[in-house]
């Protein structure tokens, strides 16, 4: 499973950006896809996730409201549209995804996610 991120870029608070995330996989191997973000010095969080097959999501509280994931199955892509951008949402956005066989009550756990995109850096400025 490789998966390729993008659509990050600088952006004044306020503002939206959408990210991309290119996945290539034998989609039955995949139950959820999400999105986390990392500052230096701060652990890996998580921001939201999609059921692959099912479309229900998840977010993370600061999300909830500004933050919408989005898959297209048909082109094996993941989305993230991120509005009202604040300076605190600056980090570098990763895209994961999980094996088959993940439960619900991991879907948001950093350590249930097996395949990693390499990143996309998100800078808000004030």
């Amino acid at each position: 499973v490789q998966l390729q991120a993008s659509g990050g870029g600088l952006v004044q608070a306020g503002g939206s950006l959408r990210l991309s995330c290119a996945v290539s996989a034998r989609t039955s191997s995949i139950r959820y896809m999400g999105w986390f973000r990392q500052t230096p010095g701060k652990e890996r969080e998580f921001v939201t996730t999609i059921e692959r097959s099912s479309g229900y999501s998840a977010y993370a509280d600061f999300a909830k409201g500004r933050f919408t994931i989005s898959r297209d199955n048909a082109k094996s892509t993941l989305y993230l549209q991120m509005n009202n951008l604040k300076p605190d949402d600056t980090a570098k956005y990763y895209c994961a995804a999980t094996g088959s066989r993940t439960i619900q009550s991991q879907r948001s756990e950093l350590n249930a996610y097996d395949y990693w995109g390499q990143g996309t850096l998100v800078t808000v400025s004030s």
